[in-house]
């Protein structure tokens, strides 16, 4: 073999760096962000490309987000069958293949699936601050400078969509950068609760207790979750005055102020008011231009001022929208291989920026009639509930936004929850064929539809 000799490891590096330029090509469409750039290719062995990211945050990020898309993308860019492993800035490649390095997790994971990814795009630098977010952004960069001693609990509310998510990725980002090694848990009240159940089933309380009152910063996404649940509202209770008594910042999101939400304990609701409950309202105009630009330079793209204005006009209420016609632009731009511009625009974006014709009904129309309509809340549609009442709503949505806007599957799924393209065809073929045969349902989508036709 050459390939411990001068020109043998010089064409193996030309050739891993050919994969790494390739994989990066194969995976802009969904994943790639400007910070790609820094990924630095280690070299193959038994079978492994190693990547080495430049933070543990990107690191876990890639390793939780991007692996399969990285291992596909380099098995077509070598032609061999390689998988792909990430390596933080200190870790060194294993000596025999993908072991320890691969599977090794840190403190704030052992809750494994159930722990939230931080995006490394996600920090405080790159939140858009308008009117609308203004307090909220000031709170939390405050309780990033001094946590636990600033606003505590801090309390963000507000729609689906606005930003609650990036402020706290954005805090814990900061934290982290602070301090590597300080003890953040950041999970969503549904996992609160999963875990919760399961520990008092097996008997694993005294460890439960452990992951959630031994940290440093507890961070919660959609505690209204925790509405009518009288035992995890008492055992959330204990860990709440737990870490508050040891000033240890607790950061909590919803989609409503605490004493909105329903069947909620007042003493919990009181205590989420000990600090500083702040919400976030829809952007403007100006604030969604800036956050398209921002979006767009993440995405290594530059936008012309008039495509800014084009997509911005046309999306008015949810920053999601927002990031999802980037995407959409982003990948007609790269496999057309065309510049972006305000034709480019209308063709990605189907000339419509998701309305099936102008002053056609907006996906958010359509949510807002569905819950108005069965008396739900739109965070209950967007849970893992299964209840025939929130069920079938659910998948009265998906068939109403499929048939009456230019939304994917995909992205239908990704207003409903996260879910993914297969469970929305399966809501509207369900829907079709029991429209069939149900005269009561036949009534009901035909009073939803008369709804959004009188609301256009």
């Amino acid at each position: 073999s050459t390939s411990d000799l001068p020109v043998g490891r010089a064409l193996r590096q030309y050739q891993e760096a050919r994969h790494l330029e390739a994989l990066k090509l194969q995976t802009a469409a969904r994943n790639s962000t400007q910070w790609f750039e820094e990924i630095e290719p280690l070299g193959t062995q038994g079978g492994t490309l190693h990547l080495r990211a430049q933070s543990r945050v990107h690191r876990d990020y890639l390793r939780r987000q991007c692996a399969d898309a990285f291992s596909d993308a380099a098995r077509n860019a070598s032609g061999h069958l390689l998988s792909v492993m990430f390596l933080g800035p200190d870790e060194q490649v294993p000596v025999q293949g993908p072991v320890a390095a691969s599977t090794r997790i840190d403190e704030n994971d052992i809750l494994h699936g159930d722990v939230l990814t931080l995006n490394p795009d996600y920090g405080l630098d790159t939140f858009v601050e308008g009117p609308g977010n203004r307090y909220a952004f000031a709170a939390a960069q405050a309780v990033a400078r001094n946590p636990g001693k600033s606003y505590n609990p801090l309390f963000i509310h507000g729609g689906f969509g606005l930003g609650k998510t990036h402020l706290l990725q954005g805090v814990c980002l900061a934290l982290r950068e602070d301090n590597p090694d300080i003890r953040i848990l950041y999970l969503s009240c549904e996992a609160f609760v999963t875990h919760f159940t399961e520990a008092i089933r097996a008997g694993q309380m005294l460890q439960f207790r452990h992951w959630f009152r031994d940290v440093d910063v507890l961070v919660i996404d959609d505690i209204h979750f925790l509405s009518a649940k009288e035992g995890s509202q008492e055992e959330f209770f204990h860990t709440f005055n737990t870490l508050y008594q040891q000033d240890r910042q607790i950061i909590l999101s919803s989609d409503a102020m605490p004493e909105a939400i329903p069947d909620l304990e007042e003493r919990l609701v009181s205590r989420f008011k000990w600090g500083l409950v702040t919400e976030i309202s829809p952007p403007d105009y100006e604030t969604r231009v800036a956050i398209l630009k921002m979006k767009a330079r993440l995405r290594g793209m530059s936008l012309p001022d008039d495509v800014c204005a084009y997509i911005a006009s046309r999306t008015e209420r949810n920053i999601r929208e927002l990031e999802s016609a980037i995407k959409r632009l982003h990948l007609y731009a790269a496999t057309l291989e065309r510049p972006i511009d305000l034709d480019l625009c209308a063709e990605a974006l189907g000339d419509l920026t998701y309305e099936q014709s102008p002053g056609g009904p907006t996906i958010q129309t359509i949510l807002n009639t569905v819950t108005d309509f069965y008396n739900v809340r739109l965070s209950d549609l967007q849970s893992r509930k299964r209840q025939r009442s929130i069920a079938l709503p659910r998948q009265v949505c998906m068939y109403l936004a499929r048939r009456h806007t230019m939304h994917s599957l995909q992205e239908i799924g990704g207003f409903l929850g996260g879910r993914d393209h297969t469970t929305v065809m399966h809501a509207v073929r369900a829907i079709e064929e029991r429209r069939e045969k149900d005269t009561q349902l036949q009534s009901v989508l035909a009073t939803l539809e008369s709804r959004l036709n009188a609301s256009e």
